[in-house]
């Protein structure tokens, strides 16, 4: 059985300020209509393997199984990262999970969710070819095909051929650090898999081992036991296992790959107009060259200028130059100094429920517009230092308010006292929108849920 790995804790920072710390490149539709995570799914099941296997982030584990329900598909499972120890650790513990569900025998295809392969026929091709390596007991890495010197990634010197492989005779070490928590992909045999790392990261291995003993099942998410899995290094696979092995065979892969890395490999990878520029969303260029031109939702006008990336979005506008792209790096660490929460969300915050649109704010109040597809519903809440006003803009809402049911159409609203207990469902056939309005003490831990 070949089931895929997909690990999903990746930042994203380069691409600020579209990617934040709460929804992070893998989430977003960077290239096409589906995010980046969505295309990796897809593109594995299109190359023949079975449900996904999750490892995340658990302040991300709504944003995966939303995505996936857009999808219409289930994983496998969605394993919660309680504390970040890089790729070592989360594919010992997916490995683990593997072996007491399928045994030693299955393979794992290790993904980065953040990744972009325009070519999906030369992936599934090059998979093919791995697990027929991987069957044989070999433990497999894709080369990616270069087309320019990079030293922000590691080499491998290919050896002789194997199989429809060739053996690597080394790995070379990145010669810019900067990127030391990047990755490529493998096909692992499970047991062999297991077997090296004992032998080569038995600290990482160990910690796994408990996690996974450990892990406790809540809704749909497998969460790892924290203790356990915070003794693990924080290594990569790279470094921890594929750099020490002393055998290990890598199958070419020329499909166009790119880590999306930061905004001028969108660039790269768009689609150009006769000047060279890439717009995405309401964007009118004049006089515009060899730029990337990104617009959330206002129109975005540039006039007389060239090699520009211009991304817009709700609350923050990234102007750089294009050969400086690398530089969004050091913004971002001088917004997490300043604790500008525009490094954290958006604006608009994504729940299971739907979504709130945050509208304006003051020391007292808060206003948001709610927007619930049909069928969705919040838990039944209630918060003890603010009250809130409901007015109903669009459909049909169900309020529960201490025990008794109200149904509000359009310009009707209600009001929620503080100690109040409250639901919000839509149980109209179209989109429930809900401008809400809070007052009081503002504080988001002021909530009690309830089933």
């Amino acid at each position: 059985m070949l089931v895929p790995v997909i690990l999903s804790g990746g930042s994203g920072s380069r691409l600020w300020p579209l990617s934040r710390e709460e929804a992070p490149k893998q989430f977003l539709p960077l290239l096409e209509q589906q995010s980046l995570l969505q295309r990796t799914a897809l593109r594995a099941s299109a190359a023949g393997a079975n449900a996904p296997l999750i490892v995340c982030n658990q302040a991300h584990r709504f944003l995966v199984a939303q995505q996936f329900a857009e999808l219409g598909t289930t994983p496998r499972g969605i394993v919660l990262e309680p504390v970040a120890r890089n790729t070592a650790p989360a594919i010992a513990a997916a490995a683990c999970l593997l072996e007491a569900s399928e045994g030693p025998d299955a393979r794992m295809l290790v993904l980065a969710a953040d990744h972009a392969i325009p070519n999906e026929g030369a992936f599934a091709e090059a998979v093919a070819q791995a697990d027929r390596l991987a069957q044989e007991g070999e433990i497999v890495t894709f080369g990616i095909v270069p087309t320019h010197a990079e030293t922000g990634y590691g080499y491998l010197k290919a050896g002789a051929l194997q199989g429809g492989g060739r053996i690597v005779e080394a790995f070379i070490e990145k010669p810019n650090q900067d990127r030391a928590d990047a990755f490529g992909m493998f096909l692992f045999p499970v047991g062999v898999l297991l077997e090296a790392l004992e032998r080569h990261a038995p600290a990482a291995l160990r910690a796994a081992r408990q996690a996974v003993s450990g892990a406790t099942q809540d809704l749909d998410f497998l969460r790892l036991e924290e203790a356990a899995f915070a003794e693990a290094p924080s290594e990569s696979i790279d470094y921890a296992v594929m750099e020490k092995l002393d055998r290990a065979v890598m199958v070419p892969l020329d499909a166009g790959w790119s880590d999306v890395g930061a905004w001028d490999a969108l660039w790269s990878l768009g689609e150009k107009d006769d000047a060279g520029n890439v717009a995405q969303g309401d964007v009118l260029a004049v006089g515009t060259h060899n730029s990337y031109l990104r617009s959330g939702g206002r129109l975005l006008a540039t006039v007389g200028v060239s090699d520009l990336l211009v991304v817009d979005t709700e609350d923050a506008t990234l102007v750089a130059h294009r050969y400086a792209a690398q530089g969004v790096k050091t913004l971002v660490e001088r917004l997490k100094k300043a604790g500008r929460r525009e490094l954290v969300a958006h604006p608009t915050r994504r729940a299971p429920w739907g979504s709130a649109r945050r509208l304006a704010e003051g020391e007292a109040f808060e206003a948001h517009l709610l927007t619930l597809p049909p069928g969705r519903a919040m838990a039944s809440q209630r918060h003890q230092r603010r009250s809130e006003h409901w007015i109903v803009l669009e459909g049909s809402a169900e309020v529960t308010r201490n025990g008794e049911t109200h149904r509000l159409g359009p310009h009707e609203a209600i009001s929620i006292a503080a100690g109040d207990q409250h639901r919000l469902a839509n149980t109209g056939p179209t989109v429930l929108k809900v401008l809400e309005v809070a007052s009081g003490t503002i504080d988001p831990d002021d909530i009690e849920r309830q089933p």
